[in-house]
C-alpha cells in the first residue's frame, strides 16, 4: 500500500471512529432506574479507548455494498456492546484472569466483579434493544437480531470460549496429548467461533443494512473468514513479541498458562506466514466488489501490520 492511500485509510479510519464513539455514547446514555454504579461501569468498558475493527467493519461492508453508513451506526455500535461484554466477562478471575485490557485496569479490578458481571450482562441486552430500536424496517432488524444472537451464542462466541477454557485445563492436568494437526484444528475452530464468528457478524450485519445481495454476502463471508483468522493469528504473534504499552494488554500470558495458540504450534515464522496468505486471500476475494471495498483492503492489511 503506498504512503498516500495509507494516509486516506487512517483519515477515513479516524472518521468513522469518531461516528462510532458518537453513537456509542448515545446508546449507552443511563435510563431512568439504572444504577449509578452499573452505569459506570458499562461505560467505563464499552468507552474505552479501542480499535473498534468491528464496528468499522459493519460500515466498510455497508459502504462495499452500497449502503449507507449512518444505517449501519446502530449494527456498528450493537457489535461492539456485544463484544465489551465478552471481554469483561472474559477478563474474570474464573476465566482469563486479567487485570489490563484497553491499557486500563480490567473492569473487575475497578468495579468488583459482581459488578463487571453485571455491566457485562446490561451491554449483551442493550445491544439487542439498540437493534430491535434502530434498524430500520422491522424485518432488517429482525434479521440483524438473529445473526447477532446467532454469532453470540452457544455455537459460536460463547461456545468458543468454552472450548479455549477446556484446552487450558486440559493443559493444566497434563491431558493434552493430541497431535498437532488435531490441536490446530482445535485451534482454529475456537477462533472461527470466537473472534472469526464476531467478524463474520458485523460484516453481514452492514451488509444487511445495504440490502446486499447473495452474491455480496458470500464474498463478505469469504473474507470475513480469512481476516478473522489472520486477525487471531496476529494477536497470538503480539502476544509473543508486542509491547505492553502498545497492546494494552498483558502480553506473554498465553504460554505462562499453556494457553493453545499459532505460535505455540507453528512457531512464529510460519504463523507470520499463514496470516500474510490469510490476509492476501481476504483482499483477492473482494475484487468482485470493486472500488466501493477498497477501505476493507486496506483494513485487512491493517490487521498483519499492527502493534496493538
Amino acid at each position: 500500500m503506498s504512503a498516500s492511500s495509507m494516509s486516506s485509510f487512517e483519515q477515513y479510519a479516524i472518521e468513522m471512529r469518531s461516528h462510532i464513539e458518537e453513537a456509542l455514547e448515545r446508546f449507552c446514555r443511563a435510563e431512568p432506574g439504572c444504577p449509578e454504579q452499573l452505569a459506570a461501569s458499562m461505560r467505563y468498558s464499552l468507552l474505552a479507548p479501542a480499535k473498534r475493527l468491528r464496528p468499522l467493519l459493519a460500515l466498510m461492508a455497508a459502504e462495499a455494498c452500497g449502503g449507507e453508513v449512518e444505517a449501519a451506526i446502530p449494527a456498528a455500535c450493537a457489535v461492539e456492546m456485544i463484544h465489551s461484554y465478552s471481554l469483561i466477562h472474559d477478563d474474570l478471575p474464573a476465566m482469563d484472569d486479567d487485570d489490563l485490557r484497553r491499557g486500563k485496569p480490567t473492569n473487575h479490578k475497578v468495579f468488583g466483579e459482581a459488578m463487571a458481571i453485571l455491566a457485562g450482562d446490561a451491554l449483551l441486552t442493550r445491544a439487542f434493544e439498540v437493534l430491535a430500536r434502530e434498524i430500520q424496517p422491522a424485518e432488517t432488524a429482525a434479521a440483524c437480531c438473529a445473526a447477532l444472537g446467532q454469532a453470540a451464542g452457544a455455537a459460536a462466541l460463547v461456545g468458543g470460549q468454552a472450548d479455549d477454557l477446556a484446552q487450558e485445563l486440559a493443559a493444566e492436568n497434563g491431558a493434552r496429548d493430541a497431535s498437532s494437526e488435531k490441536l490446530l484444528a482445535e485451534l482454529e475452530s475456537i477462533h472461527r467461533r470466537k473472534t472469526g464468528a464476531m467478524f463474520l457478524v458485523s460484516l453481514r450485519l452492514g451488509a444487511l443494512t445495504a440490502k446486499a445481495d447473495a452474491k455480496q454476502m458470500e464474498i463478505l463471508e469469504e473474507y470475513g473468514r480469512a481476516l478473522g483468522l489472520a486477525f487471531q493469528i496476529a494477536d497470538d504473534l503480539l502476544d509473543v513479541s508486542g509491547d505492553e504499552r502498545a497492546v494494552g494488554k498483558r502480553v506473554g500470558k498465553d504460554a505462562n498458562r499453556g494457553k493453545l495458540t499459532f505460535p505455540g504450534l507453528l512457531g512464529v515464522e510460519e504463523s507470520r506466514r499463514r496470516a500474510e496468505h490469510l490476509i492476501a486471500q481476504a483482499c483477492d476475494v473482494l475484487a468482485p466488489l470493486g472500488p466501493p471495498a477498497e477501505n476493507l483492503v486496506a483494513l485487512a492489511r491493517y490487521v498483519v501490520e499492527r502493534d496493538r
